[in-house]
């Protein structure tokens, strides 16, 4: 499969230093899929995870060299740090090996329309207010994946494509999906106060774009649960890519991509 070439790429919740952690699917990503500009848009480094016992494997360090080698290249590589990894807010325009640190930034797509790009946990009453309950959120995540790992290894036994038993259960859940919404108006209402013509954020682990009134949100997702990457295209159009592997994690890529609506309707 050949490299796809982008003007911007956008990456979050990757939580490298976490059992969860689908680095070997964002590796693959990464080898298949390159950009002017490549935003991380936050939890890329699991630090509470580290806090609680040190995980490190060397595809972490993989990842890390990758995005490393194409800041080298000449790619334009910005680190937005979330929740996880707050660690890193105490340095914003601070350069790691050539990847810029920033607490947010406004971003002009090729069309001229701008994008306010940021984490989002700022706007997660739980995150803010009640670290706590944010810590045993976090556990019971944890919970939820180890089941998932279970029935990811049976499905890929029996020659089944991928399914994220956690994703589900989330969406499952009403308190969840009400939180999911409200984080999304918030988000863009601040956007909107801003300036910008949509908004660019990660932390919910729920990839979409879609319009809010009238201001364009865009979720990356994740790469635990969903492997999403949100990309835009030389013309300011954007794509949400799934990846994937065939079944039996054989080395063969297949990645789902959803362009923007106008795209279609243009051609049509």
């Amino acid at each position: 499969m050949d490299t796809r070439h982008f003007r911007t790429l956008f990456i979050s919740d990757v939580h490298l230093g976490s059992k969860a952690a689908k680095v070997d699917f964002l590796l693959d990503f990464l080898k298949h899929h390159d950009a002017d500009t490549i935003f991380l848009v936050g939890d890329i480094i699991d630090g509470w995870r580290l806090k609680r016992s040190w995980y490190w494997p060397q595809d972490c360090n993989d990842v890390a060299q990758k995005l490393l080698r194409k800041a080298r290249k000449g790619t334009r590589v910005i680190y937005i740090p979330g929740n996880h990894d707050e660690f890193l807010r105490d340095f914003p325009g601070t350069h790691f090996g050539g990847i810029e640190v920033a607490e947010r930034m406004i971003h002009e797509a090729a069309d001229g329309k701008k994008y306010l790009v940021l984490h989002g946990d700022e706007f997660d009453v739980v995150v803010r207010n009640a670290r706590l309950l944010a810590y045993l959120g976090d556990w019971a995540y944890d919970m939820a994946i180890m089941i998932n790992v279970g029935l990811a290894a049976i499905r890929r036994r029996m020659g089944m494509p991928y399914w994220s038993f956690s994703a589900w259960a989330k969406l499952q859940v009403k308190h969840a999906v009400n939180f999911i919404g409200e984080f999304q108006r918030v988000v863009a209402e601040e956007a909107r106060k801003n300036g910008a013509d949509g908004v660019i954020c990660g932390h919910i682990h729920h990839a979409v774009m879609e319009d809010m009134d009238g201001i364009r949100y865009i979720n990356t997702g994740d790469w635990v649960e969903s492997c999403t990457a949100i990309a835009e295209h030389q013309d300011g159009t954007f794509e949400l890519i799934e990846w994937r592997f065939t079944s039996g994690m054989q080395p063969i890529p297949m990645a789902i991509g959803q362009r923007e609506k106008e795209v279609a309707q243009q051609a049509a």
